[in-house]
C-alpha cells in the first residue's frame, strides 16, 4: 500500500499545543511484503539510516507484528524545520502498514496530537488530551488563504526549543494568548477579520527568538510585505506568513530578499493548505 500525507504546521502563533494547519508539502510511504526489512529513503531525511532504527520500519513493523517488509519512503518534508516531519512519517508509516488509526500511531510516536491530527486528517485542526485520550477537531478554514514558508538551511531540535521555555506562565500572558488565539480562529475562518496581531505570543515565540536571533526581523518584514500574519511554524525555525492570492508572490519575494538581508541560506516555499490529511494511492512499490 502507498500513501501521502501532508506536513504540519502547529502552534500558529498563539496556539501553542493546541494549533496546527496541514499543508501541501508530503512525505509518501509504500510498505510491501518481503523475505526481510528492506528500507528506501530518498528526499529529505535520507541521509538518516536506512534499517530498522528508521521512524517509518518502527512503525510499520509494529503495525505488521513482523519486519518481513519491503519500505520505500520519499519526503519533502525538512526535518527538524517546525513542520511536523515525525508525526507525518508515523502518520504516513501506520497506514501504508494497514493500522486501522494512523492517526494514533503518529500521537504514540510523535507526541503531539495537533501535528499528527493535522498530518492524518488535514485542514486547519485543533487537538489536545482529554483524560489521557487525543481528541481532535477539524475547523474552519477560508479556502482563499495560501501560505509562504521560509524555511533556514539550519536545524531546530524540539527538545532544544522546548527546553527555552519557561516552566511557569504569567496569568496575563495566558489570557493574552486566550484572547489572540480567538482571533486567531476567527481570521482563519473567514480572512477578511485577519489582523497580523492575531499571530502575537507570550509563551513561546519570544522565548525561541534567543535560538533563531533573525526570526523577529524576518516576521515582520513578512507582515511588513503584505501578509496577512506571520508566525512561527512550530518549534522553528521555519516561519509562516499567511497570504492571499494576490499577496503570496509578493510576500515569498519579500522573504528571500529577508533571508539574504540577514546573511541565511534557506529556501522559501508558496503553498497551499491540505484538507485531505491521508491520501491512499492504493497497493503499489514507490
Amino acid at each position: 500500500m502507498r500513501v501521502r500525507v501532508p506536513a504540519s504546521s502547529a502552534n500558529l502563533g498563539p496556539g501553542f499545543d493546541a494549533l496546527a494547519l496541514a499543508l501541501s508539502c508530503y512525505v509518501e510511504v509504500s510498505v510491501e511484503p518481503a523475505d526481510r526489512l528492506e528500507v528506501r529513503s530518498t528526499g529529505c531525511g535520507a541521509e538518516l539510516p536506512a534499517d530498522a532504527t528508521h521512524l517509518v520500519a518502527s512503525v510499520a513493523t509494529q503495525v505488521q507484528g513482523h519486519d518481513r517488509l519491503c519500505i520505500e519512503v520519499h519526503s519533502d518534508i525538512p526535518v527538524a524545520r517546525g513542520l511536523g516531519s515525525s508525526a507525518a512519517l508515523a502518520v504516513a508509516a501506520a497506514a501504508a502498514a494497514g493500522a486501522p488509526d494512523p492517526f494514533a500511531y503518529g500521537v504514540s510516536t510523535d507526541g503531539h496530537p495537533e501535528n499528527a491530527a493535522a498530518s492524518a486528517f488535514g485542514g486547519l485542526v485543533v487537538a489536545t488530551f482529554v483524560e489521557g485520550r487525543p481528541v481532535y477537531r477539524r475547523l474552519t478554514l477560508d479556502p482563499a488563504l495560501r501560505f509562504v514558508l521560509v524555511i533556514p538551511d539550519h536545524a531546530l531540535a524540539t527538545a532544544a526549543a522546548r527546553a527555552a521555555l519557561a516552566s511557569n506562565v504569567p496569568h496575563a500572558d495566558a489570557a493574552f494568548n486566550l484572547g489572540r488565539m480567538g482571533l486567531l480562529l476567527a481570521g482563519l475562518a473567514d480572512r477578511r477579520a485577519l489582523i497580523p496581531e492575531a499571530a502575537d505570543d507570550r509563551l513561546h515565540q519570544d522565548a525561541r527568538a534567543m535560538l533563531f536571533p533573525e526570526a523577529p526581523f524576518i516576521l515582520k518584514g513578512l507582515r511588513e510585505a503584505g501578509a496577512l500574519m506571520s508566525c512561527w511554524s512550530g518549534a522553528g525555525p521555519s516561519l509562516l506568513a499567511v497570504c492571499t492570492d494576490h499577496s503570496g508572490p509578493v510576500v515569498a519575494h519579500a522573504a528571500e530578499a529577508l533571508l539574504d538581508a540577514q546573511g541565511l541560506a534557506g529556501e522559501v516555499r508558496q503553498i497551499a493548505a491540505d484538507l485531505t490529511g491521508v491520501h491512499f494511492f492504493g497497493s503499489s512499490a514507490h
